[in-house]
C-alpha cells in the first residue's frame, strides 16, 4: 500500500521513479535533480535495464549526473510482450516492499507501460510525464503505450496544447491534465554549456561546424524492411557527398544492417552511439539533422537547427508548427528534395514552444507536492 493509503501521515513523499531506456534517461534527470534540491521528495530510482548498452544506459547517467540506481532489474533484450511482461513482474515486488507514495513515468517505452500497469492494478496513483502525445499510427508501438498509459494515470503532464486536446477527445478530465512544459528541455538548457566546451567531438569524427549533416535512424518502419532501408542510405549515401552525415549507429539499426543488408555498412560517417554530451555538442554544431526519433525533433527546435523527420507523422506537431521541424516522409526523392532545400536555403528558422524553458519538473513537482498531500 502506498502512503497515500494512510500507513503515514507526513514527512517528504517518496515515488517510485522509472527508466528503461535512453530517452528516459534525460527526462528524469531534472525531476530527480529538483526532488532532492527542494527536500520535499525522497525518490526511489529504478532502472530497468530495458536499455542494458553501456553508451546508451550507464553512459548516460554518468553524463547527467543521475545518481546509481536504488534498483536495477536488468530486463535487458527481448520481444514487446518479454520486455512489458519482466518488468511488470518486478515492478510489482518492488512497489509490494516499497511502498512508494506513487509512481512516475516518463515517454512511452515498454518500460512505461508496465510499470503504469502494475502500479494501478496494486491501487498506488501513476504521474505520467510526457502525457498526450499521439501520432496517430498505432502500428507504432509506443502510441500503444502512450495510449494505455494516458488511460489509468492519475497526473497526465504535458508538454504542448496538442497533448491536452488529445486527451480531452479521449475523454480525459481536464482536471487531471497539467501542461507544465518539457523535461528534456530542462536537461538541454542544464548542459548546452557544458556540451558546447566538449574538445575533440567534431574532431574525431572530422568534421567542421556548420557543415554537416547529423543521422539518427532506429524505427522499425524505416529499418526492419530491407529494401526501405537500402532505399534510405542510397538517397542518403548520394546527399553525403555534397554534405557529411554523420551517422551514430543505434544497436537496433546496427543489426538490422547485419541482418537485412548483409553487413554491408552505408558510405556514410560512422560512429559508435554517442553520449549524452557528445551528442547534443554533435547536433548543437550541425547544419541539419534527419531522424526518425520523437526527442530529436523537439532539442532541434530549441537548438535552431533545421529538422528533417524521416516519418510518415509525428506525435509531436508543435514542432512544425512552431519550431525547425519539417515532415520529409520515408520517399528517398521527396527526403533528398527536402535536404537539398535546407542546404540551399536555410531551414525553418522556428522558435521554442510556450513552457520550453527549463522549469517544468518544477512545475511537476508543484502539482505532485500539493495534490499527494491533499490525497492523504
Amino acid at each position: 500500500m502506498s502512503r497515500l493509503g494512510g500507513t503515514q501521515p507526513s514527512g517528504p513523499l517518496r515515488p517510485l521513479v522509472v527508466a528503461g531506456a535512453r530517452p528516459n534517461f534525460m527526462k528524469v534527470a531534472p525531476l530527480l535533480r529538483r526532488m532532492r534540491e527542494r527536500g520535499d521528495f525522497e525518490p526511489i530510482l529504478v532502472h530497468t535495464g530495458q536499455h542494458y548498452d553501456a553508451v546508451m544506459s550507464d553512459g548516460f547517467f554518468r553524463d547527467l549526473g543521475i545518481a546509481e540506481p536504488d534498483f536495477n532489474l536488468g530486463v535487458g533484450s527481448g520481444t514487446h510482450a518479454e520486455q512489458t511482461g519482466q518488468v511488470l513482474i518486478k515492478i510489482e515486488q518492488l512497489i509490494s516492499t516499497q511502498a512508494p507514495d506513487l509512481i512516475l513515468v516518463v515517454g512511452d517505452v515498454n518500460s512505461t507501460l508496465a510499470a503504469t500497469l502494475a502500479a494501478v492494478k496494486l491501487n498506488v496513483p501513476v504521474a505520467h510525464v510526457e502525457a498526450g502525445l499521439r501520432s496517430g499510427d498505432r502500428q507504432m508501438p509506443e502510441e500503444i503505450n502512450r495510449i494505455m498509459t494516458d488511460s489509468v494515470s492519475t497526473w497526465l503532464f504535458v508538454t504542448e496544447e496538442a497533448g491536452r486536446t488529445n486527451l480531452l477527445n479521449e475523454g480525459v478530465p481536464d482536471s487531471k491534465i497539467h501542461f507544465v512544459g518539457n523535461v528534456m528541455i530542462d536537461t538541454l538548457l542544464n548542459h548546452l554549456q557544458r556540451a558546447r566546451s566538449l574538445e575533440g567531438v567534431l574532431e574525431t569524427l572530422g568534421v567542421e561546424p556548420r557543415a554537416y549533416a547529423v543521422l539518427t535512424l532506429h524505427r522499425p518502419s524505416n529499418v526492419d524492411d530491407p529494401a526501405r532501408l537500402q532505399a534510405l542510405f542510397s538517397a542518403l549515401e548520394e546527399l553525403h557527398q555534397a554534405v557529411p552525415i554523420v551517422f551514430p549507429v543505434h544497436p537496433r539499426t546496427q543489426a538490422a544492417i547485419e541482418t537485412q543488408l548483409g553487413g554491408t555498412s552505408p558510405k556514410l560517417r560512422l560512429s559508435p552511439p554517442l553520449g549524452y554530451l557528445e551528442f547534443l555538442r554533435l547536433m548543437a554544431d550541425s547544419r541539419i539533422v534527419l531522424t526518425d526519433s520523437g526527442g530529436i525533433q523537439e532539442e532541434t527546435t530549441v537548438l535552431g537547427v533545421p529538422c528533417l523527420t524521416l516519418r510518415e507523422n509525428t506525435e509531436r506537431p508543435v514542432t512544425v508548427s512552431e519550431g525547425t521541424n519539417t515532415m520529409a516522409g520515408s520517399d528517398p526523392e521527396a527526403i533528398k528534395e527536402c535536404f537539398r532545400d535546407v542546404i540551399t536555403h536555410g531551414g525553418k528558422q522556428g522558435k521554442a514552444p510556450p513552457l520550453w524553458d527549463g522549469q517544468a519538473a518544477d512545475r511537476i513537482l508543484d502539482v505532485l507536492a500539493v495534490q499527494t498531500r491533499i490525497a492523504r
